[in-house]
């Protein structure tokens, strides 16, 4: 299935956070900014990313996240029925589900048609997968009764934010369930501990699918940042199957065993976008080994079915990013120019 709509230079959506975002969320937090100033500090940095986006030539633009704290915020800022507990998960500020989750606004739908009022390239947008939130959340004995029904719930009001994000002419929606990981590890001890793999995925097949969309819309679902060592063939086939998206989004950054399976398992009719540059590690790739990972796809997958990017968010929390902002510059440019190198001006 050659892809017509390809956006080949692609990123995971969060982007290092400029120093005055950083600081406008410190002082609005402690009180000392109101929300109409802070807003306003976001919009005039989105607008600065995008231009470094266009600059940069990518095929799609995102807002960064600038206005999220964790990748998880989409959801978490905007649905009822979850608290904090002052803990940390992941990296990440733990939140857990103390009643039924209800979506109290547009999750991602505004800031992003927002976004691509600011350009013609393709405004994407970017949502935790409801799975993910579900394992992460569910805590016995409060709120919902079990892992799957608060993942039914988020997976219902990601599946009517998608719609709503086609409805208003966005393109590309990308999911992100980094646990996936696990599941797919030939060595990892069995099971999960609040939502099983095969919950998981009837989950996830719940919010991405969508009783119909143009043809020109791209839903896609990143199940790994690193890919393990050893892939259980039966688990990525079974994943792959389970959750009807048009874009496997993974990582490959060394062409291992474990990444070359993942990839080799992608259905042909599915496209792929992989992760050939290291978001957390500041020095360039070797260009002449990237594309010797390159030619290896291309004897794997229809080369007019695959995209680049880096293998992860560069800012996944805020302020938590492992690369200066002008390092992140260099990443894109070095995912840009392996694009280029591939496909020509074909992109």
């Amino acid at each position: 299935m050659a892809d017509t709509y390809k956006f080949r230079i692609d990123h995971h959506g969060g982007l290092v956070r400029p120093p005055e975002v950083l600081a406008a969320r410190e002082k609005h937090a402690a009180g000392e900014l109101g929300a109409a100033e802070l807003r306003e500090v976001e919009r005039l940095a989105v607008v600065d990313a995008v231009a470094l986006q266009r600059k940069l030539r990518l095929s799609v633009v995102t807002d960064g996240e600038y206005r999220r704290a964790d990748f998880r915020s989409a959801v978490l800022d905007a649905v009822s029925g979850f608290r904090r507990t002052g803990g940390t998960v992941d990296g990440m500020e733990r939140w857990v589900a103390d009643g039924d989750p209800e979506a109290l606004r547009p999750l991602v739908a505004d800031d992003t048609v927002e976004l691509a009022g600011l350009t013609v390239i393709a405004a994407k947008a970017t949502l935790p997968a409801p799975s993910y939130l579900a394992a992460q959340c569910f805590e016995a004995g409060t709120g919902p009764a079990s892992a799957r029904e608060l993942g039914e719930a988020l997976a219902a009001i990601v599946r009517e934010e998608i719609e709503q994000l086609v409805a208003r002419g966005i393109r590309y929606v990308q999911l992100t369930n980094p646990d996936y990981a696990r599941d797919l590890d030939a060595a990892a001890d069995a099971g999960r501990t609040a939502l099983s793999f095969e919950d998981a995925l009837a989950v996830d097949a719940l919010a991405v699918g969508l009783a119909s969309k143009p043809d020109d819309v791209r839903i896609g679902l990143c199940p790994a940042w690193t890919a393990p060592a050893e892939v259980d063939r039966t688990a990525a086939e079974r994943l792959y199957a389970a959750v009807p998206v048009d874009r496997w989004i993974l990582p490959y950054t060394t062409g291992s065993a474990g990444e070359t399976a993942l990839l080799a398992g992608v259905p042909v009719e599915r496209d792929v976008c992989l992760g050939i540059v290291d978001a957390t590690v500041p020095g360039l790739e070797d260009i002449d080994a990237i594309m010797a990972r390159m030619d290896v796809v291309a004897d794997l997958k229809d080369i007019e079915d695959v995209a680049v990017s880096p293998d992860r968010s560069f800012s996944s929390v805020a302020g938590a990013a492992a690369l200066t902002a002008d390092q992140q510059r260099r990443k894109l440019i070095h995912v840009e120019t392996v694009a280029r190198m591939c496909w020509g001006n074909e992109l």
